[in-house]
């Protein structure tokens, strides 16, 4: 069976960039605040004192977040300043498509329509600046709100959103495959999907 840490520490990651409060931690989990506070601070020590590894717990806005440690910085920057990831996968291009049409939207939102978890994507897609956070939800749990950016506008050679055809709600039958169709039409994109 997992430890408590584990669970923990799987929720982080799984949060991406969003993170995870006490509270939804605690109502997944089951764990009382309390010892969750223990947990948590045990898992900070654990990656502060580990050296090889290249995370960091913190603790910001109510929020706790797994993130890269400084002295990684330049490598991660380099890295995004590669090749590497210029080109948008298939799932980069299905996480884009259901921001841009459905915006306003949470990663909870996008995870439902793609049925798939997004927050790999949605960081990627925020380290090119072609989404950005807009605000929270008034909702439990305050979950950021997406919206794509002028960059997005200007990579797909748009003036402005009204330039991507209309969704027609009433005939989808499937939304992610006319979000993805609609929008390949519009940007001429072919490429093949991929799961994340």
């Amino acid at each position: 069976m997992l430890s408590n840490q584990a669970k923990i520490e799987s929720l982080l990651f799984i949060s991406g960039n969003e993170g995870i409060t006490l509270t939804e931690l605690s109502q997944i989990t089951g764990i009382l605040k309390p010892a969750l506070h223990e947990q948590l601070d045990k898992l900070a020590d654990k990656y502060k004192q580990d050296r090889s590894s290249s995370l960091q717990l913190i603790h910001a806005e109510e929020r706790y977040k797994l993130v890269t440690k400084p002295a990684l910085a330049e490598l991660v920057k380099k890295y995004l300043n590669s090749n590497n990831i210029t080109e948008l996968t298939g799932a980069a291009l299905e996480t884009l498509a259901i921001i841009a049409y459905k915006q306003p939207i949470t990663r909870i939102g996008v995870d439902e329509i793609r049925g798939v978890q997004s927050s790999s994507m949605i960081q990627r897609l925020q380290l090119l600046e072609l989404i950005k956070e807009n605000g929270r939800l008034d909702a439990p749990g305050r979950p950021i709100l997406y919206v794509t950016t002028d960059k997005f506008l200007d990579y797909f050679g748009l003036e402005s959103l009204d330039q991507l055809p209309e969704l027609d709600e009433e005939k989808q039958e499937d939304e992610e495959m006319d979000l993805m169709t609609l929008f390949e039409q519009t940007t001429g994109s072919t490429e093949d999907e991929e799961e994340e």
